[in-house]
């Protein structure tokens, strides 16, 4: 029966029209995984060796101990945002004289083989070998694969049961956050505790079977849920959802935007797809300590005005380039409003730089890293409220491609085209190429002061940008109409 499944779902994949729309991107996404992959097995290959010299006093599997409780609690807020349960047509076997244990059990067994699940493997697998490889015990090394990957499954399978929880995913970020502050200033050290944790399965593997009991768990509790959910009433009735209305009254003091803000923030909080862009632009906050913490990247400051790009640019990224296609189920509708199409494009560019100066006040913690660094997170600021944001706008008006808000962000390529390859260079390499030419052959504060001053001289021609860009929309608008109006 599962084979049969398997067949099933491959021939409504292969046979669907998205897939035949879509095959450039896929190939796109192929070579990302790929990409993924190789870094993967580098990094589990030469990662003993690379610790080895940089902490030769030290013993490489117990400095990966201590942090694979972090490894974890990061783990499981990726897969919130970006996770979704695999799913299947199950309407049509309903009907079937097929036991719907069965199906539950082919959806979660399904789960299991995801790319989170799998990724992972690249760099565990080869580590393994090489630590059997340079002596350690292969009975103490295989228990601990082998809880490392029972450990991922339980991962895989509570998030499945806390994902629609808004308040476990706060408890879960707050927690990481928390641990990783606490650690920072020398108050607790949570990868003592945690190190000490995996020690012990290497020096004992027996207990790695409390992993087994662990998803055995979890894989239960999920099959309950399931379980209760698979009938025939459940699949063809209409859900009615009550909405909840906030009180976002405070808007009204923006004046004719005030209705479009409103309902873009509605339109965020309500739907699967924009609240994961939303959620994930605080995340891009914590961007900065992978290059600012590292003394490779010091010789490198191209690469932390990057960095300082993504800090408080991670909600305009991810939300402006899909402007206005996050409105393409109703674009029809707004477009037949007698309303000036200024207006629709200011709430968006209001929107990308209130969350830009949210993001910006939020990261004034990064001054502990000194004032060099802040200086540059407040450059990126700037051209990301001056430059990107208009860019953005501007960029949108060559998106074609209809969005099912509904859907998860993760591993979705609805609504991409080659747009959203194409912004990347303007957005990312033009600040990062003037900041490297000017520090380089001028030196001083010119890099700074040259990227500061591009976002403020946008700012300065603001009103001549979103005139040629309102036009430019009003040109193409007929055009977008029909676009969005194609079944995705």
């Amino acid at each position: 029966m599962i084979s049969h499944f398997l067949k099933l779902e491959w021939k409504q994949y292969f046979r669907s029209a998205h897939w035949q729309k879509g095959i450039a991107i896929k190939v796109i996404m192929v070579f990302f995984a790929l990409y993924f992959i190789v870094s993967f097995l580098a990094v589990g290959v030469g990662g003993y060796y690379l610790l080895k010299k940089e902490f030769p006093d030290q013993d490489p599997l117990q400095m990966v101990n201590a942090y694979l409780l972090y490894a974890f609690l990061g783990d499981l807020v990726v897969r919130y945002l970006m996770q979704k349960l695999p799913v299947m047509n199950i309407k049509p076997f309903l009907i079937l004289p097929i036991k719907k244990s069965k199906l539950v059990h082919y959806v979660l067994g399904k789960s299991s083989f995801s790319a989170f699940n799998i990724f992972g493997l690249f760099f565990y697998v080869p580590f393994s070998i090489v630590l059997i490889n340079e002596g350690y015990t292969t009975s103490g090394v295989l228990g601990w694969l082998f809880f490392i990957i029972l450990l991922t499954q339980a991962n895989n399978f509570l998030n499945f049961l806390i994902n629609k929880n808004n308040k476990a995913f706060v408890i879960i970020a707050f927690l990481l956050a928390l641990c990783i502050g606490l650690q920072k200033f020398d108050v607790f050290d949570i990868t003592v505790y945690g190190g000490q944790l995996f020690d012990a399965i290497y020096a004992s593997p027996i207990y790695a079977l409390l992993g087994v009991l662990l998803v055995v768990i979890l894989y239960n509790l999920n099959y309950k849920q399931l379980r209760n959910q698979v009938y025939l009433d459940e699949a063809v009735s209409q859900k009615v959802v009550e909405a909840k209305s906030a009180d976002l009254s405070f808007a009204n003091r923006l004046g004719d935007v005030a209705p479009f803000i409103k309902n873009d923030m509605r339109l965020i909080w309500r739907n699967k797809r924009t609240k994961t862009v939303f959620l994930m632009s605080f995340l891009f906050l914590f961007y900065g300590l992978i290059f600012f913490t590292q003394e490779t990247y010091q010789k490198m400051p191209a690469m932390l005005m990057f960095a300082s790009l993504f800090v408080t640019g991670g909600f305009t990224f991810n939300y402006g380039q899909f402007i206005p296609a996050w409105d393409s189920a109703h674009y029809k509708m707004l477009m037949s409003q007698g309303f000036r199409y200024r207006k629709f494009l200011e709430s968006k560019w209001i929107l990308m730089v209130v969350m830009t100066s949210i993001l910006y006040f939020l990261s004034i913690p990064y001054l502990y890293f000194g004032l060099d660094i802040f200086l540059m997170i407040t450059c990126g600021a700037i051209f990301n409220i001056g430059f990107n944001s208009l860019f953005l706008l501007f960029a949108g008006s060559f998106n074609r491609k209809r969005i099912d808000l509904n859907r998860s962000g993760f591993g979705n390529t609805q609504g991409t085209s080659a747009t959203q390859f194409i912004v990347i260079i303007p957005l990312m390499l033009f600040p990062m190429l003037v900041f490297w030419l000017l520090n380089k052959f001028v030196g001083g504060n010119s890099g700074y002061i040259a990227v500061a001053a591009i976002g403020v001289l946008c700012l300065l021609l603001k009103n001549y940008a979103m005139n040629f860009i309102e036009k430019k929309y009003i040109k193409d608008k007929y055009v977008m109409i029909n676009a969005f109006g194609k079944e995705a």
